[in-house]
């Protein structure tokens, strides 16, 4: 299922919705392509088989995102700036889909926020992580947000405010990134995960992981009341859960309704 864009690629096979930029040299985010990629997702709230959102970037690019356009942080277009970068991060929490980042070359700057909000983080050995946006006098919101719950307060606070670019070894070694392969293992890679998550019923995925943001910030006590209000009132009245039940009991693989 193509969809023509500008700025981005999308398409979605197998259960699998992939989202590859396509802004060359650097995959910088401008406005127009930010709204792109929020149309894509939000195209997907109603595909209900659909597993996984891939973000990748165009082989020929070399990079994966540099980040968000330099020139739309000017005063006159950053709140326009704010609004389609943030808008694209509530569409993926309002899809809840899982979210995959293949990453060959540069994430910076939203590209590395992107790759923090992921799932799923999968890197070549050759990719590079950061935050360098305190050198141009700002912050990154979204890292300010997302980047302590994943890596720890200190290195989070190190790299957004020192703005370092760190090695996908250590990316790994602080939890930034799932997998390191080489260079030619990318997709190799995605599809052994890929294949992993179309295995599952897309419903209970997307219920799972709409379980573990809602108790962000929560005490345990409210977290777990929160997870056993979704785990009933949400989860438990989809067809899935009990299909797979019963497939575990009759001692057979479950036949997903995606309901």
């Amino acid at each position: 299922m193509p969809a023509k864009y500008k700025d981005i690629q999308f398409e979605v096979t197998d259960r699998v919705a992939r989202i590859t930029f396509a802004r060359p040299p650097l995959n910088v985010f401008s406005i127009s392509m930010m709204k792109e990629i929020t149309d894509a997702i939000n195209g997907l709230v109603s595909m209900q088989d659909v597993c996984a959102i891939v973000f990748a970037a165009q082989a020929s690019t070399h990079t994966f995102s540099a980040g968000v356009s330099v020139e739309e942080h000017r005063i006159e277009t950053v709140y326009q700036m704010l609004e389609g970068f943030h808008g694209i991060f509530r569409a993926l929490n309002i899809a809840s889909k899982p979210v995959v980042a293949l990453v060959a070359g540069a994430a910076l700057g939203g590209g590395c926020e992107l790759v923090a909000f992921a799932d799923i983080v999968i890197a070549t050995r050759s990719a590079r992580f950061g935050q360098p946006e305190i050198k141009l006098g700002v912050f990154p919101p979204v890292a300010a947000v997302i980047l302590p719950r994943v890596i720890g307060e200190k290195k989070a606070r190190e790299m957004i405010l020192t703005g370092e670019l760190i090695t996908a070894d250590a990316a790994l070694a602080a939890g930034l990134v799932s997998h390191v392969v080489a260079d030619n293992e990318l997709e190799k890679k995605a599809e052994e995960v890929l294949g992993q998550l179309r295995q599952m019923s897309a419903p209970a995925l997307e219920t799972t992981r709409f379980a573990m943001t809602q108790t962000w910030g929560l005490s345990f006590d409210e977290a777990l009341k929160r997870t056993e209000d979704i785990y009933l009132n949400r989860l438990m009245t989809l067809k899935d859960p009990q299909e797979g039940v019963e497939a575990f009991i009759a001692k057979r693989l479950p036949k997903w309704k995606h309901k």
